[in-house]
């Protein structure tokens, strides 16, 4: 895999190769895989104004692409992402535990909002068994605004609205 290269280091380079491992899984017909790989980019310990977020900004917007493409299930699996999201925020630990609680939380409204909701439910029974609270997606975005990547609340807004 092209981001084990780089060990526990999370550098901008780490977050190059999980953009493009992403993108090479999309290409190859795995949209749950590639959706993993957005993941891992945000894991990546970046200033919040790192140079390469410029040209590589926050996946936001590839995010919604794919799963707007995915959910017919003609691009390959795509498994339940507002399900994955929900696990994944609600069990987050490791470095910048919370900042990637955000990030999954505001996924995880996102994919609420471009899935149709019959075929993509949240996870009923963890909610009921562990008592989770869902933050607002509001309350999600002002989080990343407050602790992400410079504009990464922006591109998130943006990319629900995007055609593209």
């Amino acid at each position: 895999m092209l981001t084990r290269r780089h060990g526990a280091e999370r550098s901008a380079a780490f977050y190059q190769d999980a953009l493009r491992y992403g993108q090479s899984l999309w290409i190859s017909g795995k949209p749950a895989q590639a959706v993993l790989q957005l993941d891992k980019a945000w894991m990546a310990d970046l200033a919040a104004d790192h140079p390469v977020l410029e040209g590589s900004p926050s996946p936001y917007r590839a995010l919604v692409w794919m799963m707007k493409r995915a959910a017919t299930g003609d691009c390959g699996y795509l498994g339940n992402p507002v399900r994955h999201f929900q696990h994944l925020a609600s069990r987050m630990s490791g470095p910048r535990a919370e900042i990637r609680s955000w990030r999954a939380w505001l996924c995880f409204h996102m994919a609420e909002r471009v899935l149709p909701p019959r075929g993509f439910p949240r996870d009923g029974r963890q909610i009921g068994r562990e008592g989770i609270w869902i933050p607002g997606f509001e309350r999600s975005l002002s989080a990343v605004a407050e602790h992400g990547w410079r504009g990464e609340a922006g591109i998130a807004i943006e990319s629900l609205f995007s055609d593209g």
